[in-house]
């Protein structure tokens, strides 16, 4: 019987030396890993600790505000003061996506309860004249700046510091991911330039053992939509990754400093499913809060996903014909969303289908 394998931590730094014979060696366990469930730990990177629990503690500060506060950027009504001092307001989340996110706004996984987190969308700064935005590329625009938070200047700087950190870290990642392939390291070159990329502070409500986790999760079982992400864990435990061969699902416990890395749907699109884009999700039964930040690297939105080098056998035909990243990702979004609503809109009528009806005395 196959033994469940945990995401193995691997050393990243070789990618930044001189070691031929230690990069190799890092090649090569990415594309088992890669070959496997997508899914590794990286340590030796290039984000500073001591700027990850800054931007840990950035999280916590946002959080920790009153609803009615957090509620003042609510990403499902985006207003945006423009130089002009004219509003914009913007209701459609899922090309634009910035800003704070209400408990139980998402559900991945039929069959269970919308999700009991709630998160703060952050991506690269996009002024109303960028042609992403005029064009209602994916997930671009301005971000929604928290302006109760305590020392907001401070919040803002840090967090963009991060999120340029890793954005590059993520073109790094790539980069190994190209060399499994056989080709150069640059050869995602035309997908990284000009990448959309969204990262989210994310909470979990400490929730009691006794609950229903298949009503309750975190965020339930799914696989991601993009290509990679990065994801940053506090010290509570929480994610869990399937093993595919034996059904079983494994906890993925924090390492100081280290980033979980997994493939998305769109990079096993163009892998023709020899990656794999794994199943995944969050139950956070350790009776505590718990924060993470991931980081969703999609992409240039109009580059065309294609079948990638060396993904086919002689003679194996594409299994996808082409998709932009925009199209990819966009139409995964609005599933997720759309799930979480009629869901929602079943229960209320399922309430009031139970409430009896009240006659009225004395008519």
């Amino acid at each position: 019987m196959t033994q469940p394998i945990a995401p193995p931590i691997l050393d990243f730094s070789p990618f930044y030396g001189a070691d031929g014979e230690a990069k190799a060696k890092l090649v090569e366990e990415v594309r088992k890993c890669c070959h496997y469930n997508g899914f590794f730990q990286i340590t030796g990177h290039r984000v500073p600790l001591e700027l990850q629990r800054r931007v840990m503690e950035c999280s916590k500060r946002f959080f920790d505000l009153p609803l009615e506060e957090k509620l003042q950027i609510d990403k499902s009504e985006l207003s945006y003061q423009s130089p002009a001092d004219t509003t914009l307001t913007f209701t459609d989340h899922n090309s634009f996506n910035r800003g704070y996110e209400l408990l139980r706004s998402q559900m991945l996984e039929a069959g269970t309860g919308p999700e009991l987190k709630e998160g703060l969308y952050i991506g690269e700064e996009i002024p109303e004249d960028h042609p992403y935005f005029v064009q209602k590329k994916l997930n671009s625009g301005p971000n929604q700046w928290p302006q109760t938070v305590s020392d907001k200047e401070e919040f803002q700087k840090t967090t963009m510091e991060y999120y340029h950190a890793v954005f590059e870290l993520a073109k790094d990642v790539l980069g190994v991911v190209a060399l499994t392939l056989g080709v150069e390291s640059s050869f995602f070159k035309p997908l990284t330039d000009g990448a959309v990329a969204t990262m989210r502070y994310l909470h979990y409500p400490a929730q009691p053992k006794d609950k229903d986790e298949k009503l309750n999760r975190g965020i339930g079982a799914h696989t991601d939509f993009g290509c990679v992400t990065l994801l940053l864990q506090d010290e509570v435990d929480g994610l869990q990754v399937l093993d595919a061969p034996t059904g079983q699902w494994l906890d993925v416990k924090p390492v100081p400093g280290a980033y979980v890395i997994n493939l998305g749907d769109l990079f096993m699109r163009m892998a023709n499913d020899k990656y794999k884009s794994n199943t995944h999700r969050v139950i956070n039964k350790s009776g505590k809060e718990r924060y993470s930040i991931p980081f969703f690297f999609s992409g240039n939105p109009d580059y065309l996903c294609e079948c990638l080098p060396n993904c086919r056998e002689p003679g194996e035909a594409a299994k996808y014909p082409p998709i932009t990243v925009q199209d990819m990702v966009s139409a995964s979004y609005k599933e997720s969303y759309g799930r979480a609503e009629k869901y929602k809109k079943e229960s209320e009528s399922k309430k009031m289908d139970a409430t009896p009806a009240v006659t009225a005395v004395g008519a």
